[in-house]
């Protein structure tokens, strides 16, 4: 979808006239940037128009597309500009390496969006909170499970749940978005508030919906207009419908506060919001006594750094999850071995994360199910912290510089078949498991905090699906017909699709 089409389509023709005239007004403001900018001898890229940069060359729908074919013709380092907004972009394993790696510091700003900003108003940003916060949060997050067994423990409860959802369709056709949602949410709110819901719980399904619709919403033509043009396109539809989502989230969560305050336990901490109270009590405390200021830890930071655990500990895992049982249902020879080798090492024993070292096609599978959807196009925008000249290319301070995931996963020259479903990617001569340098669906200066949580949540849930399963298309669809096209959204989903659970056991 091209800037045209969003523009007919949302705006009525009085907001246009308003519009080109603003762009008339800042006409030659801005010819005159890129005048001045050209003449830094900075990395190389299509020629920008006044104010609308090099949008009518963008698909909207996919920005990701157009970004890698202008790699191909500009280099791994070029530049486009959306609207008026000059951005470097890295293409490319040994370019994005390099720079968030070797350069890490020069590289190691964050640049939030006007989107992220808006949505956060009212509260911290929460880069600033996560960075600040970061050992607490972390610490905290591992106090209540994060990557033990005891989050295993968790996983493997929710399992059963989602296996008894599944078994209610009776091999019917059926959408798996909200269940495998409501399941993946289940182990962040268990960690986060100290307990899980039930699937048909009012207030967690309209939790997991509201993610669901946010996640939709922010990667649509008109969020990504409104971040170049934030003037002109916050009235519109899909800009309203997307900034009614943090009231509404905000709400929700303050009733959760209120009760776990009113149930608090200093001495018995259920989860990362019960001990982010208690500290806060004990600071509010020594403030009273000493009159320092306690900068952190108050509602504000609490509120913004939940919600964000929430929609960053459901919507990764849950992509990546239905991405694999629908390319089990795409290529049912692979879903074959794959149950194979778990009926030949694991019988109808319960999974453990153990077991991951004993099951290596499995495992491949994961891996190549994570390259190939590659659900997050783009790491979180960069900025130069100093002027640096970088593969010969001169970038200044404070230049916003997108890292291009999806040029990493699908890089011809690290790959053997970038484009294709392909296990072997994974293992070698010898069907052993091996790692892959060029393996980092969500490339970040340090670990994620939600990293090996995720990483077995996919392992424990695709493994405990497939001995319980086996996946088909849904009647009168034939694996040929399966659309592995992504929907549009903020990370890279699966289309609207149904699919058959029949029971193995």
């Amino acid at each position: 979808m091209g800037i045209l089409d969003v523009f007919l389509q949302s705006l009525s023709s009085a907001f246009l006239l308003g519009a080109l005239t603003v762009i008339l007004l800042v006409y030659f403001i801005v010819t005159s940037s890129f005048n001045s900018q050209k003449k830094q001898k900075g990395p190389p890229g299509p020629r920008p128009l006044p104010v609308l940069g090099n949008l009518l060359q963008l698909d909207l729908k996919g920005p990701y597309k157009t970004l890698l074919e202008l790699s191909k013709k500009y280099g791994s380092v070029f530049t486009v500009y959306l609207g008026p907004n000059k951005v470097v972009i890295l293409a490319g394993y040994r370019t994005v390496k390099e720079a968030l790696v070797d350069y890490d510091e020069e590289f190691g700003d964050r640049s939030p969006t006007n989107i992220a900003h808006e949505f956060n108003k009212g509260h911290v940003n929460i880069n600033a909170i996560l960075k600040k916060m970061r050992r607490f949060a972390l610490t905290k997050l591992r106090d209540f499970g994060m990557g033990k067994r005891a989050c295993e423990d968790k996983i493997m409860e929710e399992c059963q749940h989602l296996i008894e959802v599944f078994k209610k369709f009776k091999g019917e056709a059926f959408d798996t978005t909200q269940s495998i949602n409501c399941a993946v949410s289940n182990i962040i709110c268990s960690i986060v508030y100290g307990s899980r819901f039930e699937y048909n719980d009012p207030e967690f399904t309209s939790l997991v919906d509201r993610t669901n619709r946010f996640v939709r919403l922010g990667g649509s033509p008109s969020i990504q207009m409104y971040d170049m043009f934030p003037a002109l396109f916050k009235r519109i539809a899909d800009t309203s419908k997307f900034f009614k989502l943090a009231p509404a989230s905000v709400k929700q969560n303050q009733a959760i506060f209120s009760r776990l305050k009113e149930t608090l336990n200093p001495q018995m901490c259920r989860g990362f919001v019960d001990a982010f109270l208690v500290l806060t009590l004990l600071l509010n405390v020594y403030v009273q006594e000493s009159g320092i200021t306690n900068s952190h830890f108050h509602d504000d930071n609490l509120m913004i750094t939940v919600m964000n655990l929430i929609a960053a500990g459901t919507e990764t895992t849950s992509t990546t999850l239905r991405w694999g049982l629908l390319l089990m249902v795409k290529y049912p020879k692979i879903q074959d071995e794959v149950q194979e080798e778990l009926r030949r090492v694991m019988g109808d024993q319960q999974m453990q994360v153990a077991d991951r070292k004993n099951l290596p096609f499995t495992d491949a599978v994961i891996h190549e199910i994570q390259r190939l959807s590659s659900i997050a196009t783009t790491a979180l925008p960069h900025k130069t912290t100093q002027d640096i000249t970088f593969q010969g290319h001169f970038i200044e301070k404070g230049t916003t510089v997108f890292p291009l995931l999806t040029s990493v996963l699908h890089d011809p020259s690290e790959w053997e078949r970038p484009h294709s479903f392909y296990p072997a990617h994974f293992l070698d001569e010898d069907k052993k498991f091996v790692k892959r340098d060029a393996f980092i669906p969500f490339f970040c200066r340090r670990i994620c905090l939600g990293e090996s949580l995720a990483r077995m949540e996919l392992f424990l849930f695709f493994t405990t699906l497939l001995q319980r399963f086996r996946f088909t298309p849904a009647p009168g669809v034939s694996e040929d017909e399966l659309d592995l096209t992504p929907a549009v959204g903020i990370t890279l989903s699966p289309s609207p699709h149904k699919l058959c659970a029949i029971s193995r056991m």
